[in-house]
């Protein structure tokens, strides 16, 4: 069994930053759930790193589209931000590296289906950008937001839209029928964590999470959105 030590060493490799204080990068990792099933202090989980991420957030994604769309106006900026940065969008791009794998939670938390459970894996997105900040600087959390969150923002300004967009290049590329499959459906009633695969035809183009059918469906609309643009 790998030491939580190799653990963190993989995410780094992951993420192509390694921490010159590793104790961020575990804070950043510790759910709440887990300082209350353990000796850790409240202090200790992420809850804080997270607010200082979602700063940092804010403020690059907003110096990102204010370079990025000169004519666009303050409503249309704060929109097209909102669309980048909401919960199931920070969720997906958690998913990219399996974030949800590297975080330590409570046992209530790890029964329930936390480690894909959007509100749990976005805000350890926004946490693990705050300890790269504390970390490394500005710069350094740019570098980790422009290569994980808004690259390919064109595509998830329409995050919100994509099964209407996955039916429209359906029409015009495929001309196939589109059908959701539910995959597998876990956790208890208050807390179900969905799995869905969308197929064009007989082929399964993406795959999607969520905490209702509705929200897995449209994360795996946009899996196959990101797929077929490549196509």
């Amino acid at each position: 069994m790998r030491s939580n030590m190799d653990r963190l060493r993989t995410l780094e490799e992951k993420i192509g930053y390694g921490f010159k204080n590793p104790v961020y990068l575990r804070q950043a990792l510790t759910h709440s759930s887990c300082v209350n099933e353990s000796r850790l202090s409240k202090e200790e989980c992420n809850e804080r790193l997270e607010f200082l991420g979602d700063a940092v957030l804010e403020l690059i994604s907003s110096e990102f589209l204010f370079l990025k769309y000169r004519d666009l106006p303050e409503g249309s900026l704060t929109k097209t931000r909102a669309s980048l940065v909401c919960e199931p969008s920070l969720a997906y791009c958690a998913r990219q590296i399996d974030l949800g794998n590297f975080l330590c939670l409570g046992k209530g938390e790890e029964g329930s289906g936390g480690r894909e459970r959007e509100s749990i894996i976005s805000d350890a997105m926004e946490a693990l950008i705050g300890a790269i900040y504390l970390d490394g600087g500005l710069e350094k959390a740019r570098e980790f937001i422009h290569r994980y969150i808004l690259s390919g923002s064109e595509n998830r300004e329409l995050f919100l839209d994509s099964k209407s967009i996955l039916q429209e290049m359906v029409q015009a590329k495929l001309k196939q029928d589109i059908t959701y499959r539910l995959l597998t459906e876990d956790g208890p009633d208050h807390a179900k964590v969905f799995k869905v695969a969308v197929f064009v035809g007989d082929t399964a183009w993406g795959k999607g999470s969520g905490k209702t059918k509705k929200r897995a469906e449209q994360e795996a609309a946009y899996d196959a959105v990101l797929r077929l643009r490549e196509k």
